[in-house]
This record gives C-alpha cells, structure tokens and sequence, in this order.
C-alpha cells in the first residue's frame, strides 16, 4: 500500500565552516541568525568544524561545541562561545565548560568529553573535507557547491546565498 502524503523535498544545505575562537565568525553570527529566522527549518544549517592553528583554544572548542549539539544546544553554544571570544582566548577551556553549564548542559558529560576526545573524529574529518574544497579561512559558507569566503569580507554574502537559497526553493515548489 502506498502512502498518499505529499514526500517534501530535503530542505538546502548550508555548510558553515567555522572557528569559535574566530572574530570574523563572530561578525558573521548576525548573518547566521537572520538567515535562522528567514528560513527556519526550509534550511538546514550545518556547523562545520575548522580550527586554525593560530588560536590554540579552537580545536577545543570544536570539540565542545559537537557535545553542546550532543545534548542538543548546538548553535546556542556556538553563539555563548562566539560572543566571548577574548575570555576563550584568556582562559580556554574552563570558559568552556563554564558555557555549558551557563546553557543548563551537563558540564561534567562536558568535561569529560573534552578529556576523553570523543569529538576528535568529527572535528577531524571537518577539517579534512574543508582543507579538500578549498576552505582556507573562516567563516566560509558552502551551499549548492558554491563556496563563498567570509574571512576576507562579509559584504554581501548573506544576499548571495538568501538568492541561492531562494532559487533552490522555488525549485522544490
């Protein structure tokens, strides 16, 4: 028997390459939030991991933020950690595990998360697939195969890729 709902269409895929120790993807969130709100759940936004060795507290907080999205506060994470990148710089990671219990995550799953490694795969293998298609900065966005860099400039990024979005969109219809 077949079933007569209507299937939808997999929502577009927008890759957010970042660093949490990243000032740029700091002032990137604001893009981030309008394009939440604008589309909601008609677009998926993927965090994508990738640390740059200059900031020796990155690697941790990638790490961080794949248990923060574990215990499902993911992006509100990301925005706690990119909100205060200068304390992360300062004092790396206890103001992470500060964060977390901030959010009413389990701070101790936290900690140990970030002693035992289990986060290291998925940070990892980020970091491989953005070194493979080029990401050499953060923030940068991928969607539909096109690779925007947000590290040199945001100026009208958020335009491009509503543009994308909106024509992926209206393909589905």
């Amino acid at each position: 028997m077949s079933d007569p709902s209507p299937v939808r269409p997999a929502a577009p895929v927008l890759d957010v390459w970042c660093e949490l120790q990243c000032p740029d993807c700091r002032d990137a969130l604001d893009d981030v939030r309008t394009l939440r709100a604008r589309y909601g759940d008609r677009l998926e936004l993927r965090l994508r991991h990738f640390p740059l060795e200059k900031h020796k507290h990155s690697f941790a907080a990638a790490q961080a933020a794949e248990e923060a999205l574990e215990q499902g506060k993911g992006w509100e994470f990301v925005e706690a950690v990119l909100g205060r990148v200068e304390k992360l710089d300062r004092e790396g990671e206890p103001f992470l595990v500060e964060v977390a219990r901030e959010l009413g995550l389990d701070a101790e799953e936290f900690d140990t998360a970030l002693i035992d490694g289990r986060h290291i795969l998925i940070v990892d293998a980020d970091q491989a697939e953005g070194k493979a298609i080029g990401v050499s900065g953060t923030p940068t966005y991928v969607i539909d195969g096109e690779r925007l860099d947000g590290g040199k400039s945001q100026e009208g990024l958020r335009e491009r890729i509503e543009e994308i979005v909106d024509r992926l969109l209206a393909g589905q219809e």
